[in-house]
């Protein structure tokens, strides 16, 4: 069943059924102040941070998934009649006379409702504007009738009595007896005082008059009622109830009479702070509520602010937009996949209908990749995170599983002990930092000088010399890298005594990448250490190899994990594609490897993780995968992260057919006329789909932040397109289709705007025949940086 459309030209996705399998949602703000909303208005938001910073409260795994929310409530005063701008909470029926009318439209940054009910239309819309600490709903009613309306709207959000969400939601023996909530001259004011901090945030109606307002949730709700039959509502009036303790609300009343083709907007504003003085968490101070409302609650303002935000995220997409054969890849890749990458590295694995914020912080190997899909649009973001993320790492080389930016204090951190340590986060550092030198060409970012986590100093490349030492000094007795706490698979633990084929071939790939990075910038000693190292690397990984593929791992008894001798587990994803990625694999191993995999763990939604599923433990190894029944997740599910390797792997040997049909297997797009079958958004990418073990076969989860989102960009835009940044140009080495007769591709490059434009005249999915820059021929696949100007325009012919 179709439930919505893409509307590129408007960078939306327009749901014209708000009953989706799943709560689709979107984001709202930036890291000062974001939100999270739903088809139905369900969601949360939140100060910096969406654990200790939450404002409007959610309850995960409730029922529905996404309540309570952001809700507004129109009432027709002569008929008592009463409904919701979005379609829940109070869920008048879609189909039938009288039926309820909805389409959202969900757009970077901002969500609009457009409902007609009743014979009333009206339109919601929901944004932050761009850089404050405040939230907008807006809502346009319109009388299209030939008679006079008069109705009562309400807002209502159940305010978070503590910004901590767990002391919110578990510690009720004090988060329901500090909360206080009044109402005076228009605005509701919510304050709550803690040991450490005062947390204050405000709610203001515009637009018309306050007739009545309640502070106390269960007032307005009333007795053992739901937010789908609210009593202030259904009676026409709130109570003027104000909160000391219980639970805090904010329902603002107006009455509003519209003549026949009148139209009205009222807007409902929260905010964090006070409403009539500055308020400072010690960091942000934000300014009066009354003084923000005066400034931006205004129509013109609110119509300015709106079109900043769209203004804003069409510049920030603009480095790199497609025009391809294939539609449903140029709406993800050009608009919502694009979009996705930004928020997964705003929010890393933090705030989601999923992740509760518990985290509540940056988990490094997902910060370090998160990094690889921004850095052509965001430079000077990238480069600031990848340095927070450098100095998360300690002087011998390994890294903090976790960095809190509100708190991270580095040369003061505590180092872990070996058996905390994740053997893999470290190795992403090469993968990053070589991201951003090759797309900026700045070298001398290898040279620039970032502290240790724990103590002491060093540039750049040394803290890549150090992530390498680190791995090399923690080697087992077959000469691979110790598995400690776990490598990328956080469901499989090696331990200090066994290894892990995953954390090896990423150490090879380090070691590659390093002595490139050294090499161009003259450090040839650092180079050579790295070809040294990586040869004995190559000598452990070379008998790991099991006949048709590589091995997960090796257990502190010796027993390896991902053999064919085994019966279950016999074949792992992981090692098989970054055998290749590294490009420790000859050319004979690295097919048959990605033949097997292929062969035992691809199906028509993607590649499952592991085949056959674990039902019994291995001795020896960690494997806490077992809590998942087969199919899903690491143990047997379709990880999407891992999807993506395959097509890079894939699209290195030059298979371009076989890479896109693993695009294709599990892109959100895809799905769009099939949503009962992948339940979750078709416009953004999910962690894991049910594998063919599992009876839910086909259906995914966990949308919005995950790896899969950075990986799969850098897996279309890099490798099936082949637009790659290095320090002397873009290289362009694509591998497509072979039905496809080309594509093109807009390219912002170190502040220059170039073409690229791809033809296929003899269908061959890599190889390029012919160059031109504006004309003129050049050898090779690289687009020399010296030779591209603004405007350029690149020709490559493949054959």
């Amino acid at each position: 069943m179709r439930y919505g459309h893409f509307d590129d030209a408007a960078r939306e996705y327009v749901i014209t059924r708000p009953d989706t399998p799943r709560s689709w949602s979107n984001y709202l703000g930036s890291r000062l102040y974001g939100g999270i909303v739903t088809q139905n208005g369900g969601g949360y938001s939140f100060f910096r941070s969406g654990g200790t910073g939450r404002l409007l409260r959610m309850r995960f795994n409730g029922v529905p998934q996404d309540e309570p929310g952001r809700f507004v409530y129109l009432r027709d005063d002569a008929t008592g009649d009463y409904w919701s701008a979005t379609w829940q909470p109070v869920g008048k029926p879609l189909d039938g006379p009288g039926a309820y009318q909805a389409e959202v439209r969900h757009g970077l940054g901002y969500s609009v409702f457009d409902a007609s009910y009743a014979g009333i239309d009206s339109e919601l819309t929901m944004f932050v504007p761009a850089g404050q600490a405040f939230e907008h709903w807006a809502l346009t009613i319109t009388n299209p009738g030939p008679t006079p309306r008069t109705l009562s709207v309400f807002s209502y959000a159940e305010l978070a009595n503590e910004w901590s969400y767990r002391q919110d939601l578990e510690n009720l023996q004090y988060s329901q007896y500090v909360v206080r909530a009044t109402y005076r001259d228009g605005f509701i004011h919510r304050r709550n005082s803690t040991r450490d901090a005062f947390s204050e945030c405000w709610f203001a109606l515009t637009g018309a008059e306050v007739a009545s307002f309640d502070t106390d949730r269960d007032v307005f709700l009333g007795p053992y009622r739901t937010q789908s039959a609210p009593l202030a509502v259904e009676r026409g009036a709130c109570s003027g109830s104000e909160t000391v303790g219980d639970n805090a609300c904010a329902s603002l009343h107006a009455r509003v009479e519209l003549a026949p083709g009148e139209s009205r907007q009222v807007v409902f504003t929260l905010g964090v702070g006070s409403p009539d003085a500055p308020w400072t968490d010690g960091t942000e101070t934000v300014r009066p509520g009354r003084e923000v409302v005066a400034e931006y609650a205004r129509p013109e303002r609110l119509a300015a602010e709106l079109e900043a935000i769209r203004t804003g995220w069409a510049d920030r997409l603009a480095p790199l937009q497609v025009r391809t054969p294939d539609p449903q890849l140029d709406s993800m890749v050009n608009v919502w996949h694009a979009y996705q990458t930004h928020m997964t590295f705003n929010w890393s694995r933090g705030v989601s209908l999923i992740e509760a914020g518990d985290r509540d912080g940056l988990g490094y190997r997902d910060t370090a990749q998160d990094i690889l899909a921004v850095v052509h649009a965001i430079p000077e973001a990238a480069r600031e995170r990848l340095d927070l993320l450098i100095t998360g790492q300690t002087a011998e080389g390994g890294a903090l599983p976790l960095i809190k930016p509100l708190t991270h204090t580095p040369g003061k951190e505590p180092k872990p002990t070996l058996e905390q340590y994740r053997s893999d986060d470290a190795l992403w550092l090469p993968l990053s930092v070589a991201a951003l030198v090759h797309e900026t060409g700045e070298l001398d970012y290898l040279d620039s000088v970032l502290p240790y986590a724990d103590a002491g100093h060093d540039t750049v490349l040394g803290h890549l010399v150090q992530a390498l030492r680190f791995s090399l000094e923690h080697r087992g007795a077959h000469g691979l890298v110790q598995g400690l706490a776990a490598d990328w698979n956080d469901c499989i633990q090696f331990g200090v005594e066994g290894e892990s084929m995953f954390t090896t071939f990423l150490l090879a790939n380090g070691l590659r990448q390093v002595s490139e990075l050294a090499a161009r910038v003259d450090q040839g000693e650092i180079a050579a250490w790295c070809v040294g190292q990586l040869a004995s690397v190559l000598d452990a990984i070379d008998g790991a190899w099991d006949g048709a593929w590589y091995i997960r791992g090796i257990s502190a008894l010796g027993t390896p994990l991902g053999s064919s001798d085994a019966d279950e587990g016999r074949i792992y994803l992981e090692p098989n594609v970054w055998a290749v990625i590294s490009g420790a694999a000859g050319p004979t191993r690295a097919r048959l490897a990605m033949d097997s995999v292929h062969e035992h763990l691809a199906s028509e939604h993607g590649i499952a993780l592991c085949d056959p599923p674990h039902t019994h433990a291995v001795e020896g190894i960690g494997l806490s995968l077992l809590v998942f029944p087969p199919g899903l997740k690491e143990n047997g599910g379709i990880f999407c992260h891992a999807n993506s390797w395959a097509i890079v792997a894939e699209a290195m040997l030059g298979h371009g057919d076989r890479a896109y049909e693993y695009y294709r297997a599990y892109l959100p797009a895809r799905y769009e006329d099939d949503a009962e079958t992948h339940q979750v958004e078709p416009y953004v990418y999910s962690q894991f789909t049910h594998g063919p073990a599992s009876p839910r076969f086909g259906q995914s989860r966990n949308p919005w932040l995950t790896g899969t989102a950075s990986w799969t960009y850098v897996a279309v835009t890099q490798h099936i397109l082949g637009i790659r940044p290095k320090p002397e140009g873009i290289k362009i080495d694509p591998a497509i289709p072979t039905a496809w007769d080309g594509f093109e591709v807009q390219r912002r490059f170190r502040g220059r705007s170039v073409t690229i434009r791809v033809t296929n005249p003899n269908h061959v999915s890599r190889g390029v025949a012919t160059m031109t820059i504006d004309g003129t021929s050049v050898d090779g696949d690289v687009a020399p940086d010296s030779l591209l100007l603004d405007g350029s325009v690149v020709d490559v012919v493949l054959g």
